[in-house]
């Protein structure tokens, strides 16, 4: 019997028909995550027996690997909100570093010792009202979102340099200050937790999202709607115990060749937070279904009713406050800001992060996940090669070629989607 293209989590009743009806989208061209994860177990299996002594494995080499990630999978995750829209926004390196140069500023014990809380929410809210006045541009005026961000992107670099002109920026201020306020953002990538709390956080993030995906699958069911399997939620659980365990074993491993260096680094919960709060936003929310509907079909979603405007713009301001977060991990990744920040280089591995990990360029399409996942395979790529001692412009021609390689996926999959193609089940 043919079904509508809807998720197999929804067609299927039992295990095996998910099964079957997963492999039927596959085969009509819409294969998901299959591409990342298959990318992301080739660089393990390539760089852990290319890299000498097998370093690429070693724990200490896994945590900076995800170090180095973050920022990248922090700032795509940004960039969906725009890219699900079927926009762009060029203006996010800069940006975001704007905000993290205010809040760096603002934390600086001899000046202007703010709270380091109320330092970063100023960052924070520099990079709203931004990218708040970007969206309007974009939706009152009608504007193409590709020059107002380009714009943004050169107006947010002078203002930059405009602030890192007002502070001592010539060095390292988050190392060199002993100061409690200084430490605490230094600390957001360079801070650990106690192995012992890594173990308690992990187990409560696990039940604590286990709980909710099985409450939200039993009120689906409660209700006389359509829920998936209980055993693919199980499973689902499962895998995501797994990967909670192998994460807390590997950064509870001592990474010190002097002293002692373990537990999870702040960054990891950080980055978990974010992805939180934007899938539940994007996936959970009413505001969420409005930014899929326009991203699919915006002149539909105006004649149902959807504020096109209000919705834009938001996504626009959250892309932006994002972005902000992204680079203040950069500040504490660095140890400060200076003027050697590649914000255009950053802007488009954030593209090529979403893109590479299943948001579509065409709108209508893209999770927070898909930005952890693309910014892993691109940290791993440029993780491998520095290992190797290979030159720079060998790692952007293999990122380029991912990158290449994950939009013809994505055209590929529409095309498929497109010529009539359903699930069976």
């Amino acid at each position: 019997m043919a079904e509508k293209e809807v998720p197999p989590a929804l067609v299927a009743q039992t295990l095996g028909q998910y099964v079957r009806a997963s492999a039927a989208r596959v085969r009509a061209g819409d294969s998901g995550v299959l591409p990342v994860v298959g990318a992301m177990v080739a660089i393990l299996v390539v760089f852990s027996i290319w890299s000498p002594n097998h370093v690429f494995l070693l724990p200490v080499n896994l945590v900076n690997l995800f170090q180095q990630s973050a920022v990248v999978m922090v700032l795509a995750m940004g960039e969906g909100f725009a890219l699900v829209l079927g926009e762009i926004d060029l203006s996010v390196g800069f940006v975001g570093a704007c905000g993290a140069a205010i809040t760096v500023q603002l934390v600086q014990p001899v000046t202007t010792r703010w709270p380091w809380w109320a330092a970063i929410a100023a960052g924070l809210l520099f990079c709203a009202v931004f990218g708040a006045i970007q969206g309007t541009l974009i939706t009152r005026l009608r504007l193409p979102s590709f020059i107002v961000t380009l714009g943004g992107f050169l107006i947010a670099n002078g203002l930059f340099l405009i602030i890192l002109a007002f502070g001592p920026f010539s060095g390292f201020p988050l190392l060199a200050a002993n100061d409690t306020n200084v430490q605490a953002v230094y600390k957001l990538m360079w801070g650990n937790l106690d192995p012992t709390v890594s173990w308690i956080g992990a187990a409560v993030v696990v039940a604590g999202l286990g709980g909710f995906m099985w409450w939200a699958d039993h009120r689906r069911r409660t209700s006389g709607l359509v829920a998936p399997p209980a055993s693919l939620t199980y499973i689902k659980v499962g895998l995501i115990a797994v990967v909670a365990v192998v994460v807390v074993a590997i950064s509870n491993t001592n990474r010190a060749n002097i002293g002692v260096l373990a537990g999870v680094p702040w960054v990891i919960p950080i980055v978990l937070v974010v992805l939180a709060a934007w899938t539940i936003l994007l996936e959970r929310t009413k505001y969420g279904r409005y930014v899929y509907a326009i991203g699919g079909n915006p002149e539909a979603a105006r004649r149902a009713g959807i504020n096109l405007s209000v919705v834009r713009t938001i996504a626009f301001m959250l892309c932006s406050v994002t972005a902000g977060v992204a680079m203040l991990l950069y500040a504490s990744l660095l140890g400060g800001m200076s003027n050697n920040v590649q914000g255009g280089q950053y802007v488009l591995y954030a593209v090529a992060a979403a893109v590479i990990g299943g948001t579509s360029l065409m709108g209508g399409r893209g999770k927070a996940l898909h930005g952890i996942l693309g910014g892993l395979v691109i940290g791993g790529i440029n993780n491998g090669m520095n290992l190797q001692g290979l030159r720079f412009e060998l790692q952007y021609i293999v990122t380029g070629l991912v990158l290449l390689a994950a939009v013809a996926i994505d055209a590929l999959s529409r095309r498929g989607a497109s010529s009539g193609s359903v699930t069976r089940v």
